[in-house]
């Protein structure tokens, strides 16, 4: 049988990753709790794995600035989390007309297209409202599955919410987190894009240049 599901990351897949531009943020954030700005950005790395599947964004800022010896007051929290949202919402929408365009193809060419993604809970809360939302059947995010990339029960969930096996999908990213390992574990066939970002160059085989090209890669 072929493989007609399409299995996508999304940051530095789909849309940029921006990491500067959020470690920006998260310095404007710390001004608003009343933190040191390089110890609530490194807090904030080193807690990747709790925000990916435990912590909402309000939660990531209670707890991190009380690490820092802050207690914000429920208006400074809000404040916060604003700004870490705005950022969502403009990285969400941040999508290259060619890369929806090379998405609306491949749907009218019969391919059913899902998303895997290791993010925050306010990504998966902004995604409803992004153009990319309306080409994707389903969506399966880390906090809402409760599982991140590379584990199995991640992309089970992706495949399952398109009424497929895993070894009967495509999947589509640039390589952070282990993801193309974890991807082809399950039986997915990889394909690597360094459109945004070259993160994986040892995966083997011809990686992609940008989301265009699986058009032509598919046929």
């Amino acid at each position: 049988m072929p493989r007609n599901a399409l299995i996508f990351d999304l940051f530095n897949t789909l849309v940029p990753g921006a990491d500067a531009e959020r470690d920006r943020v998260l310095e404007r954030m710390a001004e608003v709790v009343g933190v040191d700005a390089a110890a609530f950005v490194r807090a904030h790395h080193e807690t990747w794995s709790d925000r990916l599947v435990r912590w909402d964004a309000a939660e990531t800022v209670r707890i991190l600035a009380g690490r820092l010896g802050a207690r914000p007051t429920p208006a400074e929290v809000d404040h916060a989390v604003r700004l870490r949202r705005d950022l969502g919402a403009e990285l969400l929408a941040n999508v290259t007309p060619p890369t929806l365009a090379a998405l609306d193809a491949l749907r009218a060419r019969g391919h059913r297209l899902a998303l895997c993604s290791n993010t925050t809970a306010e990504t998966a809360d902004l995604w409803p409202a992004s153009p990319l939302a309306t080409r994707f059947a389903a969506a399966a995010f880390s906090p809402q599955v409760r599982a991140a990339k590379p584990d199995p029960l991640i992309y089970h969930a992706a495949a399952d919410a398109l009424g497929v096996r895993p070894d009967r999908c495509w999947f589509v990213g640039d390589g952070a987190d282990g993801e193309l390992a974890g991807a082809a574990a399950v039986g997915m066939a990889v394909i690597r894009t360094t459109e945004f970002q070259d993160t994986d160059p040892t995966w083997p085989g011809e990686p992609i240049a940008a989301i265009s090209e699986l058009v032509d890669r598919l046929r």
